[in-house]
């Protein structure tokens, strides 16, 4: 029997453990983490053998041809965050890019996917830029972790050249690759026999555990200045793109401070631009200025508030968040802000002039894999590797098994906006790894995953623990909203009665979606000596803890 994913019955409590919680969307991923921690590791190394095995494991939504963030609180106190997010290529101009999908080289897409006109494409090589991960965790075990960076792989080697069998929304996310992948090599990578494998399907990623043990051995520079590095330039330059093996080696890893606010006394902390985590704090301020929370939780007063608190931020953040190095960006999150944008709410009217994603650019359900760790230490760490788009750009960097990403469709090639295409400029981000504190020593590392659902499942998951008191692992169950680039307000079919039909009197154009749309949430939590974790009902999510 088909495995029917519109349906979750089974029951989840929040998983406690003495010395360390590991939370992400796939349990391989999950135990691969904890056998660090057993063996001595920490929450940081644990992040990176974590986030190694999801790019084989759940290699629809990640992999080393994608970028990685981290948002951290460390055993001595320190609050963090580390973005390892690639740039364009350098020569890669509008004019150029323009010109190329204009003459039809977009030849990855097949006749019946090329696009027309000047907006940048969803796939190809154009929209590859510099892949920041391995460069990413390599940094992430150096400063903060005790391991090497060959010891927190292996449990991904492993996984890649000995095999696994396939869970069920994998299976399912899996299927697009079919489609997606026209190169003999890339389909030889991903699919067997020319098909996405089934579920319980028992599969290997020999070429990707190949490159993994070449990282392992030479470190991630072989990404950036070495074969590996020659191959993805290659197979983007034979495609007409024009990423250099220069445009590798000058990519760096950046260590930043998280931008935060306060939320009905709760300290929460994101990344700022090129990441969307102001949008989040954002909505947050609005939300506590009209006194969202305050509503009965089962109320369509409640629902709509929120939304119209997330309405107000969308407008904002997709139209000024960009590469910061470029484009000066508003701070976004500011109390005063708020304030004022709050201004604009109504409790018995629906905003209607919404701009949700950065102009010309889409990426309202991409998906990708989060993951959070906590230990005995005092460490937590919410940490993202993604491609964008399921396999990402559709390219496949040679013999190397490196699906790309394909980040660079955030971009404009208008000119006239922030986030326009320049080269060596970082595109918008949709990854926002967050962070909260609820005490002097309680904090949490959480997220929620899937493109524009990121910072709205964010302002929901807590809203829940911290108004309506739900604990960890309900307050990821609780059915959830999300507004939508149509203008729409999707709700889950568990949604309470009368609250759908409520909000359509309002003038919410309303509709229920499958629970697949609306994210991926993980967190794990110390307070005081207490380590707990809670993940996604919607995936094929588990805590691991000891």
């Amino acid at each position: 029997m088909e495995p029917d994913l519109d349906r979750y019955g089974s029951r989840r409590s929040t998983v406690y453990a003495p010395n360390g919680v590991v939370a992400t969307s796939q349990p391989l991923a999950a135990e691969a983490g904890v056998e660090i921690l057993r063996e001595g590791g920490n929450a940081f190394d644990a992040a990176v053998a974590t986030a190694a095995a999801l790019n084989v494991v759940e290699p629809t939504s990640t992999g080393l041809g994608g970028d990685v963030f981290a948002c951290y609180r460390t055993a001595d106190g320190e609050v963090g965050g580390m973005r390892a997010c690639g740039h364009a290529p350098e020569g890669a101009t509008r004019e150029k890019v323009r010109e190329a999908v204009d003459e039809g080289e977009e030849t990855i897409y097949g006749a019946d996917r090329t696009r027309e006109g000047v907006t940048m494409p969803d796939q190809g090589p154009h929209t590859v830029t510099v892949p920041g991960t391995a460069r990413g965790w390599e940094a992430t075990v150096q400063k903060h972790g005790r391991f090497g960076l060959s010891d927190v792989l292996q449990p991904a080697i492993e996984y890649a050249i000995e095999g696994y069998p396939v869970t069920e929304v994998v299976s399912a996310q899996w299927q697009h690759g079919e489609e997606l992948f026209t190169d003999e090599h890339a389909r030889e990578a991903y699919l067997f026999d020319g098909e996405a494998p089934d579920p319980g399907q028992y599969v290997s990623l020999p070429r990707l555990g190949e490159s993994m043990q070449r990282i392992a051995e030479e470190g991630a520079d072989v990404v950036y200045e070495g074969e590996i590095g020659e191959a993805i330039a290659e197979e983007i330059q034979s495609k007409g793109g024009f990423m250099t093996t220069d445009d590798l080696a000058d990519f760096e890893v950046e260590w930043l401070d998280p931008v935060s606010t306060t939320y009905n006394g709760v300290e929460v902390f994101e990344l700022g631009a090129n990441n969307q985590g102001q949008i989040a704090l954002e909505a947050l301020n609005i939300a506590e200025e009209i006194g969202a929370g305050e509503h009965p939780y089962e109320s369509p007063e409640r629902v709509h508030a929120f939304v119209e608190a997330m309405k107000l931020a969308f407008t904002d953040g997709h139209h000024y968040i960009t590469d910061p190095e470029f484009e000066d960006v508003p701070k976004l999150h500011s109390k005063a802000y708020a304030r004022q944008r709050a201004t604009e709410y109504s409790p018995d009217d629906v905003l209607t002039d919404v701009e949700v994603g950065p102009p010309d650019s889409s990426g309202e359900d991409a998906d990708t894999v989060l993951l959070t760790v906590a230990d005995d230490e005092g460490n937590v760490v919410s940490y993202i590797n993604s491609r964008f788009a399921g396999f990402g750009s559709g390219v496949v960097a040679g013999e190397t098994g490196i699906a790309l990403q394909n980040r660079g469709a955030s971009f404009s090639l208008s000119g006239d906006v922030p986030n326009s295409l320049e080269p060596g400029k970082r595109p918008f981000h949709t990854l926002i790894p967050g962070l909260a504190r609820f005490g002097e020593d309680d904090w949490m590392s959480f997220g929620v995953m899937g493109g524009y659902m990121q910072p709205q499942g964010h302002v929901q998951t807590l809203a829940n623990m911290i108004d309506y008191e739900m604990p960890l692992q309900a307050a990821l169950d609780a059915p959830r909203w999300r507004y939508r680039a149509d203008g729409s307000v999707a709700l889950e079919e568990r949604m309470a009665d009368g609250i759908a039909s409520k909000l359509a009197r309002k003038g919410h154009d309303v509709r229920i979606l499958p629970p697949l749309q609306f994210g991926g949430a993980e967190a794990t939590r110390k307070d005081g000596d207490v380590l707990s974790g809670a993940t996604e009902p919607r995936k094929d999510g588990q805590v691991a803890g000891f």
